[in-house]
């Protein structure tokens, strides 16, 4: 089947449901949003923290959320990007307020505000401790109360159509590269041909590559992979943020349970199961020190004494008011027979989020005609080598409001291509395949974990290489010669993913942001 739409969007977030509503409005033309599972399940609802945004006008400012994001990204972040993002944040808040999210206020109406991580002053606004849920239930709601948005749910992205696909040679330094669509694979697993005057990618980010992560198992790089291989421009690969505090649980880790920052920023202090603090050996800011820096120190601590686990103290806090500000993160405790108010919470850091991705400029736009990247799978330049706590949903946002703009602007001048082939549909899949489809992708997160992990090294990173190279070929084989699937799709883009990875980190010769190497210990923060 052909499908055309003037908005093809690959993604079910915060970014590409907010794109989805701004085009909406304006009635220009066909919207599609391919969701990979349901509509509910994307990075999004999972994000416990809040939005940052200067609020509070009386003590906060825009030029200190700035700053606060520069020294956060090691002052490798695009200062463009920064000022954008910051500046149009409170517009974008009032936005997201009109279609029906809910923040928490104070008795007199005001936003209640909490703060986190390397953030100079309180301006995370919040819904308790589940604001990404929050935020998804309200977008999704006026999503489905728009008559414009077909929602094509358990559809999966195989690939983005480019003048390859028309049997044109397109390399990297081939000028004009565009976007016509993407090949979709339906719930029927068929796969079928959407056309699109725009593409826009907002599918997420790549934690699932790890052997633990805060991400749902929906997370495996699909955008990063298919713009890397239509020959888009990808950057900052190397800086995979590693959340210092997921929940220890052997037996959940796709997703393990995220401990949010704002527990820390709530008064809670990193200690050693003994009840030892150690954040003074590494930051003067102690338990609220970024999060690289906070990552690192607890790898260190888990290592010099040979733990599974620190613990977060938030005992000597009211009980009452405790069991109030994190109710979601209590219950989920008490399941396994923690009570924080009374018991250390064990944490480990886990992957987290992808500073990286596909590049774009202010307008979202990639480096591929046609083509928008927005949220976790692009690269902005907001976050440089690190992201501050609760800027990933205001870029998303932001960058919504700018590529729609954009696009509208320019949509009535592209037409369909009509030229572009279906899809070779043909091969089968038995079980001996779908089992080593199953190992391999075991293999992924074993490799990732063990040597592109918080702290690496070029011997570490060589072997990767080589491991991800024999199950690069072995899975393109497989590819080539059996039917498409959701599972060998995945694989395939995970393997893509930790490529990048490994491939920039072994370029950066040095520790910056999120990248520390033990070949090049200068510019490390380590403090012995």
């Amino acid at each position: 089947m052909v499908y055309e739409y003037d908005f093809l969007i690959i993604g079910a977030g915060v970014a590409g449901m907010s794109y989805a509503l701004k085009v909406a409005r304006a009635h220009k033309g066909k919207i599609c949003m391919i969701c990979k599972t349901s509509l509910d399940e994307a990075n999004t609802s999972f994000a416990q923290g809040g939005v940052a945004s200067v609020t509070n006008r009386a003590v906060d400012c825009f030029d200190k959320h700035i700053e606060d994001t520069m020294i956060a990204g090691d002052y490798i972040s695009d200062r463009q990007a920064v000022e954008q993002v910051v500046r149009m944040a409170p517009e974008q808040i009032s936005e997201l307020v009109q279609w029906g999210v809910n923040f928490d206020r104070k008795d007199d109406g005001q936003f209640d505000l909490h703060r986190e991580g390397g953030h100079s002053e309180f301006r995370i606004l919040h819904h308790a401790d589940d604001t990404g849920a929050e935020i998804q239930r309200g977008l999704m709601e006026a999503v489905r109360r728009c008559p414009d948005i077909d929602v094509k749910e358990h559809h999966f992205a195989v690939e983005i159509i480019t003048q390859h696909h028309l049997g044109v040679r397109v390399t990297r330094r081939s000028p004009n590269i565009r976007c016509y669509g993407a090949y979709v694979l339906n719930p029927e697993q068929r796969v079928d041909t959407y056309l699109g005057k725009v593409t826009v990618l907002c599918t997420g980010g790549c934690g699932a590559v790890y052997l633990t992560t805060s991400n749902p198992v929906i997370a495996t790089g699909d955008g990063i992979a298919m713009a890397y291989r239509a020959k888009a421009t990808v950057a900052d690969m190397e800086f995979v943020q590693f959340h210092p505090t997921v929940l220890h649980n052997p037996n959940e880790t796709h997703p393990a349970y995220l401990i949010t920052e704002a527990m820390r920023g709530y008064g809670g202090i990193l200690k050693l199961p003994n009840g030892e603090t150690f954040m003074e050996k590494y930051d003067e800011r102690l338990s609220l020190a970024p999060r690289d820096i906070v990552a690192r120190a607890i790898d260190k601590e888990m290592k010099i004494h040979g733990l599974d686990h620190v613990c977060l103290d938030v005992t000597h806090k009211p009980a009452e008011e405790t069991r109030h500000h994190f109710p979601n993160i209590y219950q989920k405790c008490l399941s396994m027979g923690i009570d924080i108010t009374t018991d250390y919470i064990p944490v480990r850091p886990a992957a987290h989020y992808m500073c990286g991705g596909i590049k774009v400029d202010l307008n979202g736009q990639s480096s591929i005609e046609r083509l928008y990247a927005l949220g976790e799978c692009s690269c902005t330049g907001l976050h440089g080598g690190n992201r501050l706590a609760s800027n990933s949903l205001i870029e998303a946002v932001v960058y919504a409001e700018t590529a729609a703009r954009h696009s509208l602007e320019h949509v009535d001048l592209y037409d369909y291509n009509t030229d572009v082939p279906e899809w070779n549909d043909e091969g089968t899949m038995t079980n001996e395949e779908k089992v080593l489809i199953t190992q391999s992708v075991k293999e992924v997160n074993q490799i990732m974990a063990n040597y592109v992990g918080i702290v690496r090294s070029d011997l570490r990173l060589h072997r990767a290489w080589d491991r991800l190279d024999m199950l690069y070929e072995e899975t393109e084989r497989l590819f080539k010669r059996v039917k498409a699937s959701r599972d060998i799709c995945e694989l395939r883009n995970m393997i893509n993913v930790g490529y990048l990875i490994t491939r920039w980190a072994l370029e950066r010769k040095e520790c910056r942001g999120l990248h520390f190497t033990t070949d090049y210990p200068h510019h490390a923060y380590d403090k012995k």
